[in-house]
């Protein structure tokens, strides 16, 4: 069985199970959602869905930052790409995500003669800037907490060296809020959390422990193995079946309470909550990362006064539903025809992170 291949402790799989059955059995069915792209790759790589009580369902929620940033963010990049002297540097899987258009992205804008440069961190569009001072280098910041660190030192970094050519377009987006947006919606049925371990390593454990002060949910930060994650399953499970929702970390060799105190510094030195428009989820307050005004000199859009234009649907895509978790990959009337790794529409079938991806990858 799959487990086998990838759990370190296989003879402990039965038990576990078994537990999960005993509590969902109690409960009836259970709704768990992960907010983290690498946990949605984990669960679908590791086959943990197949081995599940079927009264046991695992969501994918907005925990891709690709996926989240909207169309218009893109469509606005895609232009910003077109202007004389600019060279646009990015992760590469934000180079593929088209825009509101089909087929529309930084890399088909490369062939059309955009400047567009795939970077493995934005210190590297730093050192491109410095290299070519007579290009305007835009990095596109992308991501979640985890991110948002390395980000607000290439900013400060650029200050010391007076690179003035160099300038980063904020679209990272801060966790809590939409997820506070998620459970607040009119459709949200899901019973409890698996919080992302790469975020909670710089914001603390404690960071989501609004889920079971607030919203009387459970939750459980989990680590991203598979093991870490069928002992998160059977944590929540219990919890859900005794009535006694908490928040627990189950990823304590990496994730303390209280967080990356020097991380968490670095973030507020440079950067400030502000709104932020999220694919699924619409226009949330206090859920982006602006860049301080202190900072203004290297912040793209204050610099090249950016404005997206009206949020625009892709027509036939469901990547919206899926990442509320109403809908499965499989769902959307698009995937696997219209939408394939090699083809993508939607953005949740370009990233390493998207559940379509992985729905389509590991056949789920």
């Amino acid at each position: 069985m799959l487990y086998d291949r990838w759990f370190k402790n296989p003879e402990d799989v039965p038990l576990i199970l078994e537990k999960i059955r005993k509590y969902s059995d109690r409960t009836g069915p259970i709704r768990l959602m992960e907010v983290c792209g690498t946990h949605t790759m984990s669960i679908a790589r590791s086959g943990i869905r197949s081995i599940l009580p079927e009264n046991v369902q695992l969501l994918s929620g907005p925990g891709c930052p690709v996926c989240v940033t909207p169309a218009n963010m893109i469509d606005m990049v895609l232009d910003l790409s077109q202007q004389p002297g600019v060279l646009i540097t990015s992760y590469g899987d934000l180079l593929r995500v088209p825009g509101s258009k089909h087929g529309d992205s930084l890399l088909s804008r490369r062939a059309l003669g955009g400047k567009v440069e795939s970077v493995y961190s934005p210190m590297d569009a730093v050192r491109i800037a410095e290299e070519r001072p007579d290009t305007e280098v835009i990095f596109l910041g992308v991501g979640f907490e985890t991110t948002a660190p390395g980000t607000a030192a290439c900013i400060q970094e650029a200050v010391v060296r007076n690179v003035e050519n160099f300038s980063i377009l904020s679209l990272l987006k801060r966790t809590e809020p939409a997820i506070r947006s998620l459970i607040e919606a009119d459709d949200f049925a899901v019973d409890g959390f698996l919080c992302p371990g790469h975020v909670a390593a710089v914001t603390g454990a404690n960071g989501f422990r609004f889920l079971p002060e607030d919203y009387r949910l459970p939750g459980v930060v989990a680590g991203f193995e598979p093991a870490d994650l069928l002992y998160s399953i059977l944590a929540l499970t219990e919890m859900i079946a005794s009535g006694r929702p908490d928040l627990k970390n189950e990823y304590t060799r990496l994730v303390r309470s209280g967080g990356n105190p020097a991380a968490l510094a670095l973030i507020d030195q440079v950067f400030e909550a502000a709104p932020s428009d999220w694919r699924g989820l619409g226009l949330i307050e206090n859920s982006g990362y602006a860049i301080r005004k202190q900072y203004e000199k290297w912040d793209a859009a204050k610099k090249y006064a950016l404005r997206p234009s009206e949020p625009k649907d892709i027509p036939g895509c469901r990547c919206a539903q899926i990442i509320r978790g109403v809908m499965r990959p499989a769902q959307c009337p698009l995937f696997k025809t219209a939408c394939t790794p090699d083809n993508p529409v939607g953005p949740c079938m370009v990233s390493g992170e998207g559940a379509c991806a992985a729905a389509y990858q590991y056949g789920e």
